[in-house]
Protein backbone atom coordinates (compact mmCIF):
# COMPACT_ATOMS: atom_id res chain seq x y z
CA UNK A 1 0.00 0.00 0.00
CA UNK A 2 1.41 3.70 -0.85
CA UNK A 3 2.56 5.54 1.66
CA UNK A 4 -0.08 8.24 0.85
CA UNK A 5 -2.82 5.94 1.45
CA UNK A 6 -1.49 4.37 4.37
CA UNK A 7 -1.11 7.77 6.05
CA UNK A 8 -4.81 8.46 4.45
CA UNK A 9 -6.17 5.34 6.41
CA UNK A 10 -4.11 5.73 9.62
CA UNK A 11 -5.69 9.56 9.75
CA UNK A 12 -9.26 7.87 9.19
CA UNK A 13 -9.20 5.67 11.81
CA UNK A 14 -8.14 7.76 14.00
CA UNK A 15 -10.28 10.49 13.35
CA UNK A 16 -13.25 7.81 14.29
CA UNK A 17 -11.26 6.80 17.35
CA UNK A 18 -11.45 10.45 18.58
CA UNK A 19 -15.06 11.16 17.82
CA UNK A 20 -16.33 7.80 19.43
CA UNK A 21 -14.22 8.99 22.32
CA UNK A 22 -15.48 12.63 22.11
CA UNK A 23 -19.25 11.21 21.56
CA UNK A 24 -19.00 9.12 24.86
CA UNK A 25 -17.77 12.05 27.35
CA UNK A 26 -20.49 14.09 25.65
CA UNK A 27 -23.59 12.02 25.85
CA UNK A 28 -26.36 14.10 27.90
CA UNK A 29 -27.70 11.44 29.82
CA UNK A 30 -29.48 13.30 31.98
CA UNK A 31 -31.86 14.26 28.62
CA UNK A 32 -33.30 10.68 29.69
CA UNK A 33 -35.41 12.39 32.12
CA UNK A 34 -37.83 14.68 29.77
CA UNK A 35 -39.29 16.28 32.76
CA UNK A 36 -35.84 18.22 33.41
CA UNK A 37 -36.09 17.56 37.05
CA UNK A 38 -32.67 15.51 36.65
CA UNK A 39 -30.99 18.55 35.27
CA UNK A 40 -32.21 21.14 37.67
CA UNK A 41 -31.34 18.61 39.93
CA UNK A 42 -27.26 18.44 39.13
CA UNK A 43 -27.20 22.54 39.13
CA UNK A 44 -28.89 22.92 42.48
CA UNK A 45 -26.28 19.94 43.98
CA UNK A 46 -23.14 21.83 42.16
CA UNK A 47 -24.17 25.28 43.37
CA UNK A 48 -24.55 23.40 46.84
CA UNK A 49 -21.28 22.15 47.06
CA UNK A 50 -19.40 25.14 45.52
CA UNK A 51 -21.60 27.25 47.89
CA UNK A 52 -20.82 25.48 51.25
CA UNK A 53 -16.71 24.51 49.81
CA UNK A 54 -15.82 27.56 48.64
CA UNK A 55 -12.89 26.11 46.60
CA UNK A 56 -13.96 28.78 43.59
CA UNK A 57 -13.71 26.50 40.43
CA UNK A 58 -11.49 23.73 42.13
CA UNK A 59 -13.97 21.34 40.83
CA UNK A 60 -11.79 18.09 41.99
CA UNK A 61 -10.91 19.21 45.31
CA UNK A 62 -14.81 20.41 45.99
CA UNK A 63 -15.71 16.93 45.01
CA UNK A 64 -13.00 15.03 46.84
CA UNK A 65 -13.74 16.93 49.83
CA UNK A 66 -17.66 16.19 49.56
CA UNK A 67 -16.74 12.69 49.47
CA UNK A 68 -13.95 12.26 51.98
CA UNK A 69 -16.47 13.85 54.53
CA UNK A 70 -19.53 11.49 53.35
CA UNK A 71 -16.83 8.29 53.65
CA UNK A 72 -16.04 9.81 57.15
CA UNK A 73 -19.44 10.42 58.22
CA UNK A 74 -18.21 14.19 58.95
CA UNK A 75 -20.83 15.59 56.51
CA UNK A 76 -22.48 19.03 57.56
CA UNK A 77 -26.39 17.97 56.65
CA UNK A 78 -27.68 20.76 58.53
CA UNK A 79 -25.74 23.35 56.65
CA UNK A 80 -25.15 21.85 53.41
CA UNK A 81 -28.31 21.09 51.31
CA UNK A 82 -30.10 24.15 49.71
CA UNK A 83 -34.07 25.12 49.71
CA UNK A 84 -33.83 23.83 46.27
CA UNK A 85 -32.20 20.69 46.55
CA UNK A 86 -34.47 19.66 49.44
CA UNK A 87 -37.24 20.40 47.22
CA UNK A 88 -36.65 18.56 44.34
CA UNK A 89 -36.03 15.26 46.49
CA UNK A 90 -39.46 15.52 47.37
CA UNK A 91 -40.06 15.91 43.60
CA UNK A 92 -38.08 12.86 43.13
CA UNK A 93 -40.17 10.79 45.47
CA UNK A 94 -43.37 11.43 43.75
CA UNK A 95 -41.71 10.40 40.60
CA UNK A 96 -40.37 6.84 42.29
CA UNK A 97 -43.19 5.48 39.88
CA UNK A 98 -41.58 3.04 36.78
CA UNK A 99 -38.33 0.88 36.78
CA UNK A 100 -36.61 3.63 35.15
CA UNK A 101 -37.10 6.14 38.09
CA UNK A 102 -33.91 6.89 39.95
CA UNK A 103 -35.30 5.87 43.05
CA UNK A 104 -37.82 3.42 43.58
CA UNK A 105 -40.11 1.58 45.93
CA UNK A 106 -38.44 -1.40 47.39
CA UNK A 107 -41.47 -3.27 46.74
CA UNK A 108 -41.89 -2.42 43.30
CA UNK A 109 -38.16 -3.59 42.47
CA UNK A 110 -36.82 -6.52 40.57
CA UNK A 111 -34.75 -9.24 42.59
CA UNK A 112 -35.40 -6.90 45.62
CA UNK A 113 -33.07 -8.83 48.59
CA UNK A 114 -30.17 -8.69 45.82
CA UNK A 115 -30.26 -4.72 45.56
CA UNK A 116 -31.98 -3.17 49.03
CA UNK A 117 -30.60 -0.48 50.65
CA UNK A 118 -29.26 -0.42 54.03
CA UNK A 119 -32.00 1.51 55.55
CA UNK A 120 -33.76 0.75 58.76
CA UNK A 121 -37.17 -0.91 57.66
CA UNK A 122 -40.31 1.01 58.55
CA UNK A 123 -42.34 -0.58 61.87
CA UNK A 124 -45.78 0.98 61.53
CA UNK A 125 -48.66 1.51 58.86
CA UNK A 126 -48.06 4.67 57.96
CA UNK A 127 -44.50 4.85 57.58
CA UNK A 128 -43.53 5.78 54.09
CA UNK A 129 -42.28 2.59 52.14
CA UNK A 130 -38.71 2.42 51.92
CA UNK A 131 -37.17 3.97 48.42
CA UNK A 132 -33.64 2.38 47.17
CA UNK A 133 -31.52 3.62 44.41
CA UNK A 134 -32.75 2.42 41.17
CA UNK A 135 -29.00 1.16 39.72
CA UNK A 136 -30.96 -0.62 36.87
CA UNK A 137 -32.27 2.42 35.43
CA UNK A 138 -32.00 4.74 32.41
CA UNK A 139 -29.68 7.32 33.80
CA UNK A 140 -27.45 5.42 35.92
CA UNK A 141 -26.54 2.52 32.35
CA UNK A 142 -26.21 5.37 30.62
CA UNK A 143 -23.45 6.50 32.70
CA UNK A 144 -21.89 3.62 33.24
CA UNK A 145 -22.08 2.70 29.34
CA UNK A 146 -20.94 5.64 28.25
CA UNK A 147 -17.88 6.49 30.88
CA UNK A 148 -14.24 5.55 29.92
CA UNK A 149 -13.54 4.57 33.68
CA UNK A 150 -12.98 1.01 34.35
CA UNK A 151 -12.77 1.68 38.08
CA UNK A 152 -16.21 2.90 37.87
CA UNK A 153 -17.69 0.49 35.80
CA UNK A 154 -16.49 -1.83 38.36
CA UNK A 155 -18.60 -0.33 41.31
CA UNK A 156 -21.86 0.14 38.81
CA UNK A 157 -21.50 -3.32 38.13
CA UNK A 158 -20.93 -4.41 41.74
CA UNK A 159 -24.17 -2.15 42.90
CA UNK A 160 -26.43 -3.70 40.16
CA UNK A 161 -25.59 -7.17 42.27
CA UNK A 162 -25.70 -5.62 45.48
CA UNK A 163 -26.78 -2.45 46.23
CA UNK A 164 -26.62 -3.29 50.11
CA UNK A 165 -23.92 -1.22 50.23
CA UNK A 166 -23.51 1.81 52.48
CA UNK A 167 -22.88 5.49 51.16
CA UNK A 168 -19.88 5.93 52.94
CA UNK A 169 -18.37 3.11 51.22
CA UNK A 170 -19.16 4.32 47.67
CA UNK A 171 -18.36 7.59 48.36
CA UNK A 172 -14.50 6.14 49.81
CA UNK A 173 -14.59 3.78 46.02
CA UNK A 174 -15.30 6.92 43.87
CA UNK A 175 -12.70 9.00 46.15
CA UNK A 176 -9.75 7.16 44.60
CA UNK A 177 -10.66 6.85 41.18
CA UNK A 178 -7.69 9.03 39.27
CA UNK A 179 -8.35 12.89 38.43
CA UNK A 180 -8.48 12.48 34.66
CA UNK A 181 -11.32 10.04 34.90
CA UNK A 182 -12.62 11.36 38.27
CA UNK A 183 -12.97 14.90 36.41
CA UNK A 184 -15.66 13.53 33.87
CA UNK A 185 -19.41 14.54 33.91
CA UNK A 186 -20.52 10.60 34.30
CA UNK A 187 -18.90 10.71 37.65
CA UNK A 188 -19.80 13.34 38.67
CA UNK A 189 -23.37 13.21 38.04
CA UNK A 190 -23.15 9.50 39.67
CA UNK A 191 -22.24 11.24 42.32
CA UNK A 192 -24.66 14.03 42.52
CA UNK A 193 -27.44 11.20 42.49
CA UNK A 194 -26.12 7.98 44.54
CA UNK A 195 -24.37 10.00 46.84
CA UNK A 196 -25.80 13.41 47.59
CA UNK A 197 -29.72 12.79 46.69
CA UNK A 198 -29.50 9.81 47.84
CA UNK A 199 -28.61 11.06 51.27
CA UNK A 200 -31.35 14.00 51.01
CA UNK A 201 -34.28 10.95 50.28
CA UNK A 202 -33.52 9.91 53.77
CA UNK A 203 -32.70 13.21 55.82
CA UNK A 204 -35.26 15.37 53.59
CA UNK A 205 -38.27 15.09 56.55
CA UNK A 206 -35.66 17.06 58.84
CA UNK A 207 -35.97 20.40 56.85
Amino acid sequence: MPLVIRLKAMFVVLLLLFLNSYAQTDVDCLGIDTSGLSKKAFASFEKDLFTHYKFENDSIKTYRTFLAEVASLSIDLKKLPSSSSIALTREFKKAATGKNSLWVKLSDYENQEAVKKSVPSPSGKNQEEIMIFNYRGGLIQCLKNTSESNDFKEIIDTLEGDGNVSTSIIAQRIYYIPDQKFRTPQIKKFIAFDIYYSILMVIEKAF
